[in-house]
């Protein structure tokens, strides 16, 4: 197998619902994230698939749901009436708690592969930094 990484940012809020210390209170992280893609063969002119594209499907993707947006678990209920009543708050359900481990699985097992499905391409590992200091990752 060859692979590719694209590196992606975005901003975002979340809590750690639970938590026992002060990340159960709301606050807001630049979260890097790290695609990991692999292919069989590389195409034609020698890529597993153009650093652009996995741009344009994923990180789309997570301007779209994610950026500037505050991310809630399932579970919490709570924070899910406080942000609801501030009116356009972009809110991003998650089915779990949002931390950088639950992320990068969200996005590795139930994102990736509906957006990537149809280019022959697989992500295989999706990388979260929620600092410069603390990452998480998922791989298949």
């Amino acid at each position: 197998m060859i692979k590719c990484v694209r590196k992606l940012k975005f901003d975002a809020g979340h809590r750690v619902f639970g938590h026992e210390g002060k990340c159960n209170y709301a606050h807001g992280h630049e979260y890097k994230v790290f695609i990991h893609a692999e292919a069989q063969e590389l195409d034609s002119i020698g890529r597993v698939i153009d650093f652009s594209v996995l741009k344009s499907k994923i990180g789309i993707w997570i301007d779209d749901f994610l950026d500037h947006g505050f991310i809630i678990g399932k579970d919490d209920k709570e924070m899910e009436i406080a942000l609801k009543l501030i009116k356009g708050q972009k809110l991003y359900f998650m089915p779990y708690n949002p931390t950088a481990e639950n992320i990068a699985r969200h996005l590795l097992r139930e994102i990736c592969p509906t957006l990537m499905h149809g280019t022959g391409v697989t992500v295989t590992k999706v990388v979260v930094h929620e600092t410069e200091n603390c990452y998480a990752y998922d791989e298949l």
